[in-house]
């Protein structure tokens, strides 16, 4: 083959790599190791109005002791960090569209779903088990006993990775980061709210003994926000 064809092919697969790696870049934040991966149902179609899901919005503390169904979890999962672009753009903005959050979820009751740790991946809506086995008391001791931890059906685990924004944005990276963060609340509270599910935004935990639950090993890593979901 011709140098002349030679060197333009490999321009343009460095450009698509390039390309790929700054839409996708918080898909390798995570080093988790994965066990399996479960496919997620299409996520539901929300009836309610944004007008009344705003108005509704409340931090729920009490649930009842029932599962969440996995078209909930999936559709809640959707709405906080769901790809609804071809370009890879989700439903929630992020400084440079870097993406630097993850979300793990801690499993308790979920029909059609194990008991474990698990993590979001947008880019194939599916769940990939972290760890097998119900770890919500854990995490509840974990923040500071806060009882509706435990007592949640699933917990979502906001974490951050403020490298993956270090190089562009510098020393307002983890302000960005944090600003994302609370993006992502919000979706997941007017998701939950359309569903009937209530949550509440748990901020105060130990940080290094969230991340030990979740197998999370990298210093750089930051849980943001924990959500507890459950059936009102």
């Amino acid at each position: 083959m011709s140098p002349r064809i030679i060197v333009p092919a490999v321009i343009a697969v460095a450009v698509g790599c390039l390309a790929y790696l700054y839409l996708h870049p918080s898909e390798g934040a995570s080093e988790v190791p994965i066990k399996a991966r479960v496919e997620l149902p299409k996520p539901l179609k929300m009836e309610m109005s944004m007008s009344e899901a705003l108005e509704k919005r409340r931090s729920i503390r009490e649930y009842r002791d029932e599962p969440i169904t996995l078209k909930e979890l999936s559709t809640v999962l959707w709405a906080a960090q769901g790809i609804t672009d071809p370009r890879g753009f989700r439903t929630a903005p992020s400084a440079g569209a870097l993406y630097p959050l993850r979300v793990f979820v801690v499993v308790r009751k979920v029909e059609g779903l194990a008991p474990g740790i698990y993590v979001y991946d947008p880019k194939t809506h599916t769940l990939g088990l972290v760890r097998r086995g119900d770890f919500t008391a854990e995490l509840q001791r974990a923040c500071l006993d806060q009882e509706w931890v435990g007592r949640a059906a699933v917990d979502l685990v906001i974490v951050g990775y403020e490298r993956v924004l270090r190089s562009k944005y510098g020393e307002r990276s983890f302000r960005y980061m944090a600003l994302e963060a609370g993006h992502v609340g919000q979706n997941v509270y007017l998701a939950c709210t359309a569903l009937g599910l209530g949550t509440v935004a748990v901020g105060a935990f130990y940080d290094d003994r969230v991340k030990e639950i979740l197998g999370i090993t990298e210093g750089d890593a930051v849980p943001l926000y924990v959500f507890p979901i459950g059936r009102k």
